[in-house]
């Protein structure tokens, strides 16, 4: 077999796991357990979302319905989104059920349920909110306006390898990977969990879309630094692993 394809092939295995003395983790070692979510300064601008007890607008949906519709879109109506179809859809991909001390339970699985994805958001056309970055602060189930940025669409095509369609939906989630909060627990076996953990994040968009008569489709090609730099990241201790664009679409 060809080494490189080998290589990338044992990734997908969990051979790292017998190799790894979990007894000198940061967790073991007593280091103190990373955040829950990124910090973030007292004056910066936040926008609370919608809570779900207060929806009002969120059609019930019969899972075998949702799973059966299942399907990727890649052409969106030039329809708006709502803030509480956005606020919806954080919840149902990062939102927070039950928060006791340093431990959440969120409405995803993650390994060891250390939840080292981060949610960003490009905003194109959603009522109520000016275009730019945003990132999803799901502890205080707010937005947290990060910066405006001219030109979006363009360098969403860009950023994505010249796929033109995920510019031209209202609003594109983005994931980042934050690796130490799983390292901190699992050292090298953290990273295959990790993107496991995506996964699970992308899937009940999916489904969650289907409440909302839009559609999404998985991106996993984009240019990794240009993504990064659209977002505002570093590229080392936190980077892009995966993204989705979300639209209305026809029923």
């Amino acid at each position: 077999m060809n080494e490189k394809l080998n290589k990338y092939r044992n990734f997908l295995k969990d051979k790292v796991r017998l190799t790894i003395d979990f007894t000198k983790t940061d967790q073991s070692l007593g280091i103190a357990v990373p955040p829950i979510e990124k910090p973030y300064g007292n004056n910066e601008k936040t926008i609370s979302l919608p809570p779900i007890e207060n929806f009002k607008n969120i059609n019930a949906t019969r899972l075998v319905s949702a799973i059966e519709n299942r399907k990727s879109h890649r052409k969106f109506l030039p329809r708006s989104l709502s803030l509480e179809e956005i606020s919806y859809l954080l919840w149902a991909t990062q939102g927070i059920r039950k928060k006791v001390r340093n431990v959440v339970l969120r409405t995803v699985p993650s390994a060891g349920n250390r939840h080292a994805i981060e949610t960003y958001l490009l905003i194109s056309d959603v009522i109520g909110l000016e275009p730019g970055i945003y990132r999803f602060l799901p502890v205080e189930h707010q937005l947290l306006f990060e910066f405006a940025e001219d030109n979006l669409s363009e360098k969403i095509a860009n950023a994505t390898l010249g796929q033109y369609f995920i510019g031209t939906a209202p609003v594109v989630f983005v994931w980042t990977a934050v690796p130490y909060r799983m390292e901190w627990r699992y050292g090298n076996a953290a990273h295959k969990v990790i993107a496991i953990d995506a996964g699970h994040v992308c899937q009940n968009l999916y489904l969650a879309c289907e409440a909302i008569k839009a559609g999404t489709c998985a991106v996993a090609a984009y240019h990794q630094e240009l993504m990064d730099k659209l977002i505002g990241v570093d590229g080392e201790d936190e980077f892009t692993i995966y993204l989705a664009p979300v639209g209305k679409v026809k029923i």
